[in-house]
């Protein structure tokens, strides 16, 4: 059987609860204040593009739960430093461990080697996660808004805010969409962007077309996000013709035996 988000969920729960009591939240903040501030993760990828090109959010991941193992020979630093010198806008590292082998640790190695702003992927289902983020050096992170209440995704993102950190808000469904899209922006303009999900978290498929299904009712494409599903540059072009310059690309890349020179052959072949 397919691993479902529910389950994934529910051991991320266990998961924060028992690192909670491994590390009190007080020594982790103490962390998050005491370490450089945040690289501007909302100005690289917004910023980060010609009208006629795409800012690349390039992902670092070991496995996944529709793919199983991706890659065996993982140096998450190598990755990076691959990742930026090939021209990507920002880096995504998966820091779950149970369903995605990654780690939290991996934000740290990655950020001490590029100079690229770090976004921390994972299932964030308690405000000590977000703190936990900022600790590890992550410049922004990922809120998904289909394990997050109303009132959860305002408070992580004031919170994210106020770290100074940029908030990813990702949606898959149109209510989900519709939910979240009047809070791009809250509290403040530039922190927040809006990821539509091109893979359908319970069943783990993907479907570039959906980010053009949904695009229709975004009222400002410039802060969207179009996340799976992406790997070559037709998909690119084909997002830029509805508004869309920004994407979020991983398992296409960390399946080629050099995942650097397979973003640097999207990145030239995308639009001048």
């Amino acid at each position: 059987m397919p691993i479902t988000l529910k389950e994934i969920i529910a051991h991320k729960r266990k998961e924060v609860s028992l690192a909670k009591e491994a590390r009190p939240i007080v020594g982790i903040k103490e962390n998050a204040r005491s370490i450089q501030p945040p690289r501007n993760f909302f100005g690289a990828v917004v910023n980060g593009h010609t009208r006629g090109s795409t800012s690349v959010i390039a992902e670092i991941k070991r496995k996944s739960p529709s793919a199983g193992l991706i890659r065996d020979d993982f140096d998450a630093g190598s990755i990076a430093t691959a990742y930026e010198k090939a021209g990507a806008a920002a880096i995504s590292c998966l820091t779950d461990e149970r369903f995605f082998g990654g780690k939290l640790e991996y934000i740290k190695e990655i950020r001490d080697v590029v100079s690229i702003p770090v976004l921390r992927k994972d299932f964030i289902v308690d405000e000590y996660q977000i703190w936990e983020a900022r600790a590890a050096g992550a410049d922004a992170i990922l809120l998904i808004a289909e394990v997050l209440s109303e009132g959860q995704l305002m408070d992580y993102m004031i919170l994210a805010h106020e770290l100074r950190m940029t908030s990813l808000v990702e949606a898959h469904s149109m209510d989900e969409l519709l939910k979240i899209q009047g809070h791009i922006g809250f509290p403040h303009a530039g922190y927040s962007l809006l990821g539509i999900n091109n893979r359908n978290l319970n069943t783990m498929t993907t479907d570039l077309s959906h980010t053009i299904r949904m695009i229709d009712v975004v009222e400002d494409t410039s802060v969207v996000v179009s996340e799976s599903g992406i790997s070559n540059p037709r998909d690119l072009d084909k997002l830029r013709q509805h508004g869309v310059h920004i994407v979020l690309v991983g398992e296409s890349l960390m399946n080629q035996d050099c995942p650097g020179e397979a973003l640097a052959k999207l990145i030239r072949m995308n639009g001048a």
